[in-house]
């Protein structure tokens, strides 16, 4: 597959990522766990890809952005299938990468002032929700206020990503 085809790849395992994963907040248990198993499975997919993508532009900042984005995601689709409560330390983990992932990508000026925006608030929700976990506060992957209200913002900054990179692997047709 040429760079062209997995740049729009990526791009559509990132969409692919964010609607599976906002559906699988509103199903019941069972269906949750194949929609969010689904859902990391793609999103560790298009991370992957985005990073070798940035490594060979010679991104070292978006690159490592997206490695450390897998690692998070990594974290929670492994927890996917686990009941919340039982989740929760390891998604704590995976939402703290998150964060982390999140702000090192928009804190590149290669990507557009408004994904920079929703992924810098989703960055600051889900380090509070992982600083709340470590604490010793009992959330699970669906407690509100958060992570619930971060998922939003998440979803918003994966789109963003994945229309920067359909618009780069769209171009270089």
């Amino acid at each position: 597959m040429n760079s062209h085809r997995l740049n729009l790849f990526a791009a559509a395992c990132l969409v692919v990522g964010g609607v599976l994963g906002m559906a699988g907040s509103f199903l019941p248990s069972a269906m949750r766990g194949i929609a969010w198993g689904l859902d990391g499975t793609a999103l560790v997919l298009g991370a992957a890809l985005l990073a070798v993508h940035h490594i060979k532009l010679g991104h070292e900042q978006l690159a490592a952005g997206f490695l450390v984005f897998l690692a998070g995601q990594t974290l929670v689709v492994s927890g996917s299938a686990m009941e919340l409560s039982a989740s929760s330390p390891v998604f704590a983990a995976g939402a703290g990468l998150w964060a982390a992932a999140l702000a090192v990508v928009s804190a590149s000026s290669l990507m557009p002032v408004f994904v920079r925006v929703t992924g810098t608030i989703a960055s600051l929700l889900f380090a509070a929700t992982a600083l709340q976990t470590y604490g010793g506060l009992a959330l699970t992957p669906l407690s509100k206020p958060l992570p619930f209200y971060a998922y939003p913002f998440l979803v918003l900054t994966l789109l963003g990503w994945a229309w920067v990179h359909y618009r780069s692997g769209s171009n270089a047709a």
